[in-house]
């Protein structure tokens, strides 16, 4: 077998494009499932009871089904509603629900490992149950699990290769068109698969660099980010 890429790399605008539609579908998701996921944890802690069954059913549900499952869940369920949105859209949406049980589970042990002795001060001052979250268990929990969440975000990315089953196009979609026309399948997945690896390394520096800013404490102690 003879591997050429000439074919391939002269669609490479297809691939720039697909590759910025799965950096976009990756920022998106991770924003808004770093918000549901801490969410999550908060609600699983909650002595409300019927909000922590809620969370936990979710939690369970997601991470005990497959993704590919759960987009056409989303993709179906929500034309079978009368809901139009595009696939876009839609990917962002599964890509939300999945990360943001995944994210809640890390956020959890984020949680349960700040001392009790904070929990307590805290409220020993009079402050609220949500008060006590933000300004005393949030940053150092969030700072404890940050290689857990970067990893995980990083397998989001890698995970909306899944969206191209909805027909987004993002750069597996982009890919499947280029090698359906070139017939050069070997040379084209070669190629993403190299992409991939590289968007992969782009966001791990995107986190470093974000843990390097928000977390002096870490980077004075030298401790890994």
């Amino acid at each position: 077998m003879t591997l050429d890429f000439a074919p391939i790399l002269e669609r490479w605008p297809m691939l720039i494009d697909g590759s910025l539609v799965t950096l976009k579908l990756a920022v998106s998701a991770t924003l808004l499932g770093f918000v549901i996921g801490t969410l999550c944890a908060i609600g699983r802690g909650s002595r409300v009871r019927w909000l922590a069954a809620l969370c936990t059913g979710y939690v369970e549900a997601i991470r005990n089904t497959p993704f590919l499952v759960q987009i056409f869940i989303v993709f179906f369920g929500l034309s079978s509603l009368g809901i139009t949105l595009s696939a876009f859209l839609v990917a962002i949406i599964a890509l939300t629900i999945n990360v943001g049980a995944y994210t809640g589970e890390i956020m959890r042990a984020g949680f349960n490992s700040v001392h009790a002795g904070q929990w307590e001060a805290a409220e020993c001052l009079g402050l609220s149950r949500a008060q006590v979250y933000w300004h005393v268990v949030l940053r150092p929990a969030v700072e404890r699990v940050y290689p857990s969440l970067t990893s995980q975000f990083i397998l989001l990315m890698l995970a909306s290769s899944i969206t191209s089953q909805i027909s987004v196009a993002e750069l597996t979609g982009n890919a499947n068109f280029i090698q359906g026309a070139t017939f050069r399948p070997m040379e084209t997945y070669i190629t993403i698969g190299a992409m991939y690896f590289g968007l992969a390394l782009l966001m791990r520096l995107a986190f470093w660099l974000l843990g390097w800013v928000i977390f002096p404490r870490r980077r004075r102690l030298g401790t890994p980010i």
